[in-house]
């Protein structure tokens, strides 16, 4: 990492295109179709019985797209291609259910993500929910958690999600402000926010999360104080926080291309390294803890994140839609990310994976150990038990230089960042990658 990286040069706190966020490893732009047939061998192993399963089902339909979403999905559909879409994730399932890998397995979480999962109707997550515990049934799940835009939820939506056996509702609120929502194009306001959030306690469902996200479009720092305060009243249960960031294929890239502009119009990444340290800040004085770099859960409630766990500690992922994610016996893959030629392949009754990433040991050890660090911290017992690697050796070039930087500590028996390595954590996960991942592009 160059050194004005961390003296915070105009270059660097500037916020450009380009994906920040790192959710995965190793970077996406390694995963090739010539891999997808070791896929298909890893999906004909039998699973290892230390690795729980999850499930995952990607909903690709908005109201309207977001500016800021990078995200594959649709807006403008019609009920018979939900219904079309739902079919083939269905079938999708089934192609999956006699495997050695899937058979007999009942998933630990299940995720339904997307896009918008509750644009669906009811009717249409009855035949989608319904079809697939059929096949893989989550009655012994210990989280299933649902996604929500606030203006696409009714009472009777709200109450089938609740009687689907949801235990953690995810709404993307996002920010407060009218203003801010339609300059960013999100489809829901305020009120609509404060509506679906007062059913949703009414109904008592177990974890209520509410996403904000600093820097976005037009937001002051007036704006996010705002935010900050109207989110501690409305007392979630946890709250994820997101520091803007512009990848390629974004309506505002695309804005920005046009216009010849190399800097994104929105906070730059010192202010949203402020913002989220100020609504920390806030949170904890108001009863919650910092539980990772985006997370703040109620001190005194039973708050879990089992699926960001799990994952982050190699669980098994049965990924269904298009451009899904997904992960089998330590092989990365992703679905088709177009429509057409999603539901082209099932409709040959093949699965539709159009590329896969076959991941070597030691590449494992570097995803667990960037991912986890995410929490703030790494446990070195962990991954002596699973890995038989002292970290601090592993990884003693780069542990040297985050110390030197100001942003680590050690504290009984674990690695610790300091509040501002937690803050600027993604782009300090680069300095773990394996050398034949270093600069290169991430998606």
């Amino acid at each position: 990492m160059a050194e004005d990286a961390i003296s915070g040069s105009n270059d660097e706190l500037a916020t450009k295109a380009g994906n920040y966020f790192v959710s995965n490893y190793p970077p996406f732009s390694f995963w090739k179709p010539e891999f997808v047939p070791s896929f298909q061998d890893a999906l004909a192993r039998v699973p290892d019985p230390a690795n729980p399963l999850g499930l995952y089902v990607h909903i690709p339909f908005c109201r309207q797209r977001c500016h800021f979403c990078y995200f594959k999905v649709y807006t403008g559909v019609k009920a018979k291609e939900i219904r079309t879409y739902v079919d083939a994730a269905l079938h999708e399932m089934s192609l999956y259910a006699s495997h050695p890998w899937v058979g007999g397995r009942k998933p630990k979480f299940v995720y339904f993500g997307g896009g918008t999962p509750s644009f669906l109707s009811t009717s249409q997550l009855e035949v989608l929910t319904s079809g697939l515990q059929k096949f893989i049934p989550w009655d012994e799940a210990e989280e299933i958690t649902f996604e929500c835009e606030p203006g696409t939820l009714t009472e009777d939506k709200l109450r089938f999600v609740r009687d689907l056996g949801v235990t953690r509702l995810s709404l993307g609120v996002e920010n407060f402000d009218a203003h801010i929502l339609e300059v960013n194009g999100r489809a829901h306001r305020t009120e609509e926010i404060h509506r679906a959030y007062a059913f949703a306690r009414s109904i008592q469902f177990p974890q209520i999360n509410i996403d904000l996200i600093a820097g976005m479009m037009d937001e002051s720092e007036e704006n996010w104080v705002d935010c900050v305060q109207k989110a501690i009243e409305l007392d979630p249960d946890s709250i994820t926080v997101y520091q803007m960031e512009i990848p390629y294929n974004t309506t505002i890239f695309r804005q920005m291309k046009e216009a010849g502009r190399i800097t994104a119009p929105v906070a730059d990444w010192e202010t949203k390294r402020r913002w989220v340290q100020y609504a920390f800040e806030q949170f904890e004085e108001n009863g919650y803890r910092v539980g990772s770099a985006y997370t703040a859960v109620k001190a005194d409630r039973e708050v879990s994140f089992v699926y960001r766990d799990e994952l982050w500690r190699g669980a098994d992922l049965l990924s269904l839609g298009v451009a899904s994610f997904g992960h089998i016996n330590g092989v990365h893959y992703q679905n088709e990310h177009d429509m057409d030629a999603y539901l082209a392949l099932l409709g040959k009754g093949e699965r539709p994976v159009y590329r896969a990433m076959v991941t070597e040991p030691q590449e494992r050890l570097v995803r667990e150990f960037i991912l986890q660090f995410k929490l703030g911290y790494v446990d070195r017992g962990y991954f002596d038990r699973k890995f038989g690697v002292d970290v601090t050796g592993a990884f003693a070039e780069p542990l040297d230089r985050l110390r030197e930087w100001g942003f680590l500590k050690s504290e009984n028996g674990r690695i610790q960042l300091t509040r501002d390595g937690l803050l600027q954590i993604d782009r300090l996960l680069h300095e773990f990658f394996l050398p034949q991942h270093q600069n290169a592009r991430y998606a």
